[in-house]
C-alpha cells in the first residue's frame, strides 16, 4: 500500500513476477477491497493458488513518525506483512513504504541477530571494473539506518556485507573498504580508524584498507562501509548528480540542428549507457542484520524497479543469507 504510487506499482509488478518465477508465491498484504477492486478494473487474470490477499485495516503513511506507527498501527499492511516473517508463513517482506517505520518495525518484530547491535540498509551501486570494462556492482552499506555509529557496529556491518557480497556475486573473499576521508591511515574519525584494526585482524574479512568518495564507481571493493549519514548524503549526492548529468545532457541535444543531429548519430550509444545506469536494475535495499528478510523498495518506484526488489528478496531467500550471516559471525566470535 506504500510508496508513492501504491497499488498501480506494487500489484503489477508482483503478477509480472509471477509469470517468470513458476515456483514464486505472493502475499497482497493490505487493504483487501481496494486490491481487489484494482484486480477487477484491470481485468487481470492471476493464478489464485499463487497469489493471495492478506487484509490489514491500517496504512502507515510516508510522511508518518516510525514511534507512531510503531506504536499505534499495529494492523497496518507494513506491520501484517512483517509478521508473517515472523511467523514463517512468508520467506521475506518487499515494501515501498515508509523507510523508518519499516526499519523500526522490522527491528521491534524480527529483532536483530546475535551480537548484531543495528540492522543496515545496503544497497547494490552501479561501478565499472576499469580492467574488464564490465559493470561491478559494489554493496554499500550503511545508507541511511543509523547516523552516529561505533567502531564494533561498523565492524558488524563489514561482517554482514562480506556475506551478502559473496553469495550473491558468488565472490568467495569480497573486498571490504572503509569510506573515508583519505586512504591514508592516519585520516578519518577514531571510530574509523578502529573498525579498520578490527577489520585488518579478522582472518575471515578480505579487508583492502580505506577508500574515498570517488573511488565508490571504480570496483576497487565488493563492499563500502561506512555509517548512515556519510552512506545517506553519498547516495542522495549520486541521484542528484545522476539527474543533473541527464538533464544537461537532454538541454545540450536540442540546443540547435546540429545538436539534435548529433544525439541522433549518438543514439546507440546513449542507449545503451541508459541500460547500463537504469536505476530499475538495482532498485531494492536490503535491511540487513534481522532475523528475516525485509527489502526496502525506493518509495518513488517503478513497477519495473519494484519488480527488481522482489528479484533481491528472491536471491536473499535462495542463499540463506540471514542464517550464514549468523553462522560467520559465530565462526568470527569462537577465532
Amino acid at each position: 500500500m506504500g510508496g508513492d504510487h501504491g497499488l498501480k506499482t506494487t500489484v503489477p509488478a508482483c503478477l509480472s513476477a509471477l509469470k517468470k518465477f513458476p515456483d514464486l508465491h505472493i502475499c497482497l498484504v493490505g487493504i483487501a477491497k481496494d486490491i481487489e477492486q484494482f484486480l477487477t478494473a484491470h481485468k487481470t487474470s492471476y493464478d489464485t493458488t499463487r497469489l493471495s490477499i492478506v487484509n490489514a485495516n491500517e496504512i502507515v503513511e510516508m510522511d508518518e513518525s516510525p514511534a507512531l506507527a510503531l506504536r499505534n498501527k499495529k494492523d497496518s499492511s507494513m506491520r501484517v506483512a512483517i509478521n508473517l516473517v515472523k511467523s514463517g508463513d512468508v520467506d521475506a517482506c518487499v515494501s515501498a513504504g515508509n523507510t523508518g517505520a519499516l526499519m523500526a518495525t522490522s527491528k521491534f518484530v524480527l529483532k536483530t541477530l546475535n551480537e548484531i547491535d543495528r540492522p543496515a540498509i545496503v544497497y547494490a551501486i552501479p561501478s565499472l571494473d576499469r580492467k574488464t570494462k564490465k559493470m561491478n556492482p559494489v554493496y554499500m552499506l550503511d545508507l541511511g539506518a543509523n547516523v552516529n555509529c561505533s567502531s564494533e557496529q561498523l565492524f558488524q556491518f563489514g561482517i554482514m556485507g562480506s556475506v551478502l557480497a559473496a553469495n550473491l556475486k558468488g565472490t568467495e573473499r569480497p573486498r571490504v573498504a572503509l569510506l573515508n576521508i583519505g586512504e591514508e591511515e592516519m585520516k578519518g574519525l577514531d571510530s574509523i580508524k578502529q573498525a579498520a584494526k578490527m577489520l585488518q585482524n579478522c582472518d575471515h574479512i578480505n579487508y583492502i584498507g580505506y577508500v574515498e568518495g570517488n573511488d565508490i564507481f571504480s570496483a576497487k571493493a565488493d563492499v563500502i562501509v561506512c555509517d548512515g549519514f556519510a552512506g545517506n548524503i553519498a547516495l542522495k549526492t549520486m541521484e542528484g548528480t545522476a539527474k543533473l548529468i541527464a538533464d544537461m545532457l537532454k538541454d545540450s541535444f536540442n540546443n540547435s540542428i546540429f545538436s539534435k543531429l548529433a544525439m541522433l548519430i549518438s543514439a546507440p550509444v546513449l542507449t545503451g549507457l541508459k541500460r547500463k545506469l537504469d536505476t530499475n536494475q538495482y532498485n531494492g535495499a536490503s535491511l540487513l542484520g534481522l532475523r528475516g528478510i525485509v527489502i526496502k523498495s525506493h518509495g518513488g518506484a517503478s513497477a519495473e524497479a519494484f519488480e527488481t526488489a522482489i528479484y533481491e528478496a528472491i536471491k536473499e531467500i535462495k542463499y540463506n543469507i540471514p542464517q550464514k550471516t549468523q553462522a560467520q559471525i559465530e565462526r568470527i566470535m569462537q577465532s
